[in-house]
């Protein structure tokens, strides 16, 4: 049993690495795009984050992949394995286009696929609580940081009330925009982990059958999956943190300070108060759009090449990942 077991945990541990190296761009590109930190920091700092972050804010949205979308019963040796190698493809290839992709959208996409295919899935949760989420929150990450561009920042700057120009330099500013990009990774942890522990802790609660044990099923499931993060961003941060960081709009330490706070904030919202796994992504970029349209304006911004590029692999990687699933359950069914 305890071989047949490590098959799931091998494809949990391949997911992890996968969604670090997706999930690093969006809490370093905002510091790595304003020059603070050395790349060779970044993995470490994202990888302590993100433990801290699942194991003291992640309970709610683990139960929501361990059994909010699919029943728990579901999640058998196989039908585990199946969903975690499904998230891990369409993950990955975000990462070999160099495209920061939402890991939540490619799970929750993928247990629907699992769930089309077992006729058992939660339309209500799905269609009132999750779905409507991916909508609104990364508008809410887009206004949040043009409206301060646009009607604090500016004013402030033009009125020359303060000289953002200096105190750019301060070192205190440098550190807060580092600490805010860590403040994401920890909001990382709060959310994204689940992708792959959530699965495992309902794995182990089926074979283990231990209703009094779940808070400890949970720790033991995040603490096998989360330090894989940081490994995967060491492998992938070299190329994803270019494209967020780099490619899309020139900010400054403010900039990247608002982009941290406003991506971690609303992720920790969703992952606390909902339990959703929200589209962290899609958040971060949204985030940087704001900023991009109150700089360079909205066809500047939304033409780039770049821009159209992220867009296009936000909808197929979700689609790839509930096809594989669906196909992957439909093998399984037929032997």
């Amino acid at each position: 049993m305890i071989h047949v077991i490590l098959i799931p945990l091998f494809a949990a541990v391949f997911l992890a690495i996968n969604m670090g190296g997706s999930g690093v761009a969006a809490a370093f590109s905002s510091s790595y795009g304003a020059n603070l930190i050395r790349k060779d920091l970044i993995p470490g700092l994202f990888g302590g984050f993100v433990l801290l972050g699942a194991l003291f804010s992640g309970g709610k949205v683990n139960r929501t992949i361990g059994g909010g979308i699919v029943a728990e019963a579901h999640f058998t040796i196989a039908i585990t394995t199946i969903m975690l190698l499904s998230i891990a493809l369409s993950i990955l290839l975000a990462n070999l286009l160099r495209v920061p992709q939402s890991t939540s959208q490619s799970t929750v996409f993928a247990l629907m696929g699992m769930g089309t295919y077992l006729a058992d899935i939660n339309t209500q949760k799905l269609i009132l609580e999750i779905v409507p989420a991916w909508f609104y929150l990364p508008v809410l990450s887009f206004l949040f940081t043009f409206i301060l561009g646009r009607f604090i920042y500016k004013p402030i700057s033009d009125k020359r009330i303060v000289n953002f120009a200096t105190i750019r330099k301060h070192p205190l500013i440098k550190y807060s925009v580092i600490l805010s990009s860590c403040y994401v990774a920890y909001a990382i942890g709060a959310n994204n982990v689940a992708n792959a522990s959530g699965p495992i802790f309902s794995l182990l609660n089926n074979i283990i059958d231990a209703a009094n044990m779940q808070i400890l099923i949970i720790i033991l499931a995040v603490l096998i999956i989360a330090p894989w993060f940081g490994i995967g961003a060491s492998i992938f941060s070299s190329r994803v943190l270019e494209t967020t960081g780099k490619k899309i709009i020139n900010f400054g330490p403010l900039g990247a300070f608002s982009i941290s706070v406003v991506t971690g904030s609303l992720l920790i919202f969703a992952s606390v108060y909902g339990g959703i796994p929200a589209a962290l992504a899609q958040l971060n970029v949204g985030a940087i759009l704001g900023l991009g349209v109150y700089k360079e304006g909205f066809r500047n911004t939304f033409n780039k090449k770049t821009v159209k590029k992220i867009f296009v692999v936000w909808v197929i990687a979700p689609l790839m990942a509930f096809v594989i699933a669906y196909l992957l359950m439909s093998i399984y069914g037929m032997m």
